[in-house]
């Protein structure tokens, strides 16, 4: 057996020669110990070290299960962040979300921000991370939570990103206000579900799925009810699912918000919005 051999397994799959190659280095580096500078000084994998380097290759090859599932963690903003089946894998455009708020709160001074559908924490661990600001977690899974506060102590971010269980805003307190409050909510409509990338499937279906037709009701419910607990001049950001821009531009301006601004990602499609109260 031979690490080309294993990369055979991934593309005989299906799985697209760059991604696979990428995937292997993971693999390589998970279980084998084995790293691109080993790869590059020429050293050696035995037999034994292969082993489970492949058995991982033919179960993501047979299953499709994401490499993040598989090796348990995943790369955000160049940190590594703990993911497993109850949280949402971190995605490229999340990015987007976090580099804007982190702009916004920096440029602003904000000291206290709410990250809702928080998941994995990657969203409120990094805006903790490049900020100032303290900020609030909130989900409704007891497992997503427990997720986040495992990757928030990885990072060393006690008591700057915390994390409490609530349904969008249910247990956010009476007397509670923030500066700028950010999500990357649940944008699939349910009659896509049969379309999505087989990996996408092991992400948890209540990340993903809503139950209207557009996918834009979790957008309608947090942009109700966020000016009630903003701060004036407070700031909401979302990230877009594709083709929802005009909706929830127009859902934000009937809430309130004001300067609505879009941002694209490197495809030229419409990834962030934000507006101001």
């Amino acid at each position: 057996m031979s690490i080309r051999e294993i990369l055979k397994i991934l593309t005989d799959a299906g799985i697209e020669p760059n991604e696979a190659d990428i995937e292997v280095k993971i693999l390589l580096e998970r279980f084998a110990n084995y790293t691109v500078k080993d790869l590059i000084c020429g050293n050696k994998l035995t037999e034994e070290k292969l082993a489970p380097v492949k058995e991982k290759a033919l179960l993501r090859a047979k299953t499709r299960q994401p490499i993040q599932h598989i090796t348990g963690f995943a790369y955000f903003m160049g940190e590594k962040f703990i993911v497993n089946p109850s949280v949402l894998i971190p995605r490229d455009e999340t990015e987007i979300l976090v580099r804007k708020a982190v702009e916004i709160i920096t440029e602003k001074g904000f000291k206290s921000a709410l990250d809702v559908g928080t998941g994995s924490g990657c969203i409120a661990c990094m805006i903790a991370k490049n900020t100032e600001s303290q900020i609030i977690g909130l989900d409704i899974s007891t497992d997503a939570l427990n997720t986040a506060l495992d990757n928030a102590s990885a990072l060393n971010l006690y008591n700057k990103a915390v994390f409490r269980k609530s349904d969008i805003f249910s247990n956010v307190k009476p007397d509670e206000k923030f500066d700028i409050i950010i999500s990357n909510p649940p944008y699939i409509p349910p009659q896509e579900k049969e379309n999505i990338q087989t990996e996408v499937k092991f992400d948890p279906e209540i990340a993903l799925f809503t139950h209207d037709e557009k996918g834009i009701e979790f957008y309608e419910k947090i942009a109700k009810d966020s000016p009630k607990i903003l701060n004036q001049g407070g700031y909401l950001l979302f990230e877009l699912g594709i083709g929802q821009s005009g909706y929830v531009k127009g859902i934000m301006h009937d809430a309130g918000f004001k300067d609505i601004e879009i941002t694209k990602d490197l495809a030229g499609i419409d990834r962030v919005i934000s507006g101001h109260i």
